[in-house]
């Protein structure tokens, strides 16, 4: 998928035999583009790679479908390694996000897992097709529509596991108030979800913030390190008012909380009206699966099955339009 690239990756990827599908820049959204490019695919495993993720090793994708043998496994995210450019800060939170230790999710007990039982990234990651067709990424967010479907794969019974050996490049440079943006908006969609008050979110959350600050500290005395540690230190801070104001934006004035907003969260119904939809669906020409509600299946249990459950989403109503159309801009 391609949304208006102007640095020549259009021409790059036409010299290969692939499918490209472009869209519009204005047309782009994080969950909407997704769904729609799942449509197009045909294999039983969807992959998700962001433009700027850079697979770090040949075993990549083979690690992450192996995932998939277990036929209770809905979804599988990989590593995040920072790129060499990378600040403390962000060098430091890709670690303590993406480890090397793997992880399974299960439901069935959460093993302690606190914050991280509900992460999940689509920055580099897999979903079984049939789990996606129940779940879809939910439009009505703007952004981090990945924490999204996790939950909603994971109160659906599925495991998601997170495999350290499928790792990616991927990281990005934030300023101090670009944290706090961000961050505003992550707590914000904590809230949203109910995610902040499932078990052990805000104990680990809190935690981690400490371990962090501590780590920075502690870098302070080294030589050659102060300026890095006390950049890092501003930006951990900036985070947690950010994630603080973000959880409790429903005391702040919305002008206020739209000028705290990155992702512009905050923005109402008729100033959202067309974005990220195609020319086709601003018309009135759906493209996506509009009518019928879609039940996503809890996973088979005892299953001896390599390929998983057959069928995992259910279509509960007829629908209008199907994933078959014919789509060009």
């Amino acid at each position: 998928m391609d949304s208006g690239s102007t640095d020549g990756t259009r021409e790059t990827a036409k010299s290969f035999p692939v499918r490209l599908e472009e869209i519009p820049a204005e047309s782009f959204h994080h969950a909407r583009t997704r769904n729609f490019a799942a449509t197009l695919a045909r294999g039983k495993i969807l992959i998700f790679l962001s433009q700027d993720a850079i697979p770090a090793s040949e075993v990549w994708l083979s690690t992450m479908v192996s995932n998939f043998d277990d036929p209770r496994v809905g979804a599988v995210y990989g590593r995040q390694l920072p790129k060499a450019e990378s600040s403390l800060e962000r060098q430091d939170a890709l670690d303590a996000i993406y480890g090397d230790l793997r992880l399974v999710k299960d439901p069935a007990h959460r093993n302690g897992m606190g914050y991280r039982f509900y992460h999940f990234s689509d920055v580099n990651a897999a979903i079984r097709r049939s789990v996606w067709e129940g779940a879809r990424f939910p439009e009505d967010l703007r952004v981090f529509e990945d924490l999204g479907i996790a939950k909603r794969i994971l109160d659906s019974g599925w495991k998601i596991v997170y495999e350290p050996k499928s790792a990616v490049f991927h990281s990005h440079s934030h300023t101090t108030v670009g944290l706090f943006k961000r961050y505003f908006d992550i707590g914000y969609t904590l809230k949203l979800l109910q995610i902040w008050d499932a078990p052990g979110t805000r104990k680990s959350m809190l935690a981690e913030f400490w371990k962090l600050l501590r780590n920075k500290v502690r870098r302070m005395g080294r030589r050659g390190n102060g300026q890095l540690a006390s950049e890092g230190i501003r930006q951990d801070i900036a985070k947690s008012v950010g994630l603080f104001l973000g959880l409790n934006q429903s005391h702040l004035p919305l002008v206020l909380k739209r000028r705290l907003s990155a992702f512009r969260v905050f923005e109402s119904k008729e100033e959202n009206r067309g974005l990220g939809q195609s020319p086709q669906e601003q018309t009135g020409l759906s493209t996506s699966q509009s009518r019928g509600t879609l039940t996503l299946e809890p996973p088979p249990v005892g299953s001896d099955s390599r390929n998983g459950p057959t069928v995992g989403a259910r279509i509960t109503e007829s629908c209008d339009s199907h994933h078959q159309n014919t789509i060009s801009y």
